[in-house]
């Protein structure tokens, strides 16, 4: 097998979805090559190429190709619905298909492109009970006992949403910062703040664990839609307006399904030096 650090270095691409930014690594037909060094150095805007996620394609059995996530910090992620659509894009491009299945932490999930050009994954149901987000220990979900009354919803990870009279008026950093390692959540959790700003329509901020804020977070798109729904704020189908951009999120039968833009940003090379220094 091919060594993926070879003397040329190792290929990356960069792409975001609505403003939330990442890395592919496409490690078909070789060994993973992320490692929790490597990744905190790449997730460096400064001295690395900078993203909230890393994404990293796998070969898979049973479907098209598997995926596995890492934050900026070097943390593993368990689900990153924008990168999902990212790399389903790409992987569509060059199999010259429309759908896609791939495999996460969540089990083989669906991706395909719309005819207005716009991609959607199916991020799998919700998880709605305490054990599985997970909290520390038993709570009502819908209505936290932490102050500002927030929801707690797993997508593959965990997220806290708190349903506020105006999105934009939150200290993101100091609250978010604070928030994720509530010890209520014993993994850490993401953080959103939304506000209803029209029928089933809300304006939405994030900061995500491990990464900090962010300009679009899917999972957390489509956790604040279940919550949403579940408090009676909305129906099942909400469009979301976040720093970056708009993302539609439908609750169906069969999980929840994300809908957004890609886009493709650059081709780069990662030099054997940079390599050999964060192995």
């Amino acid at each position: 097998m091919k060594d993926a650090r070879a003397p040329a270095g190792l290929a990356f691409v960069k792409m975001h979805g609505a403003g939330n930014d990442f890395v592919i690594l496409d490690s078909r037909g070789r060994d993973r090559v992320t490692t929790p060094a490597l990744a905190a150095a790449l997730g460096d805007r400064h001295r690395g190429v900078g993203f909230d996620q890393l994404a990293e394609i796998l070969d898979a059995e049973g479907a098209d190709y598997a995926l596995e996530f890492w934050n900026s910090d070097g943390s593993r992620a368990g689900a990153c619905g924008n990168a999902s659509r990212c790399v389903a894009d790409r992987v569509m491009q060059g199999l010259g298909r429309d759908r896609v299945s791939f495999v996460t932490e969540r089990g083989t999930l669906a991706a395909l492109r719309r005819p207005d050009g716009l991609v959607s994954v199916n991020m799998g149901d919700p998880i709605l009970d305490w054990q599985g987000v997970p909290l520390a220990e038993g709570a009502d979900l819908l209505h936290l006992p932490i102050a500002g009354d927030p929801a707690a919803v797993g997508m593959g990870n965990p997220h806290c949403v708190f349903f506020v009279a105006d999105a934009e008026a939150v200290d993101l950093p100091r609250e978010g910062g604070v928030m994720e390692h509530h010890p209520l959540f014993p993994k850490a959790t993401n953080v959103e703040y939304a506000t209803l700003t029209g029928p089933d329509r809300l304006r939405m901020r994030v900061w995500e664990r491990g990464t900090g804020i962010t300009l679009a977070c899917g999972s957390g798109a489509c956790a604040t839609a279940v919550a949403a729904h579940l408090r009676g704020l909305t129906g099942r189908r909400v469009t979301l307006d976040l720093d970056g951009g708009t993302l539609e999120i439908d609750w169906r039968e069969d999980g929840v399904w994300m809908t957004g833009p890609t886009t493709h940003v650059f081709d780069g090379t990662l030099t054997p030096a940079f390599l050999a220094a964060h192995p």
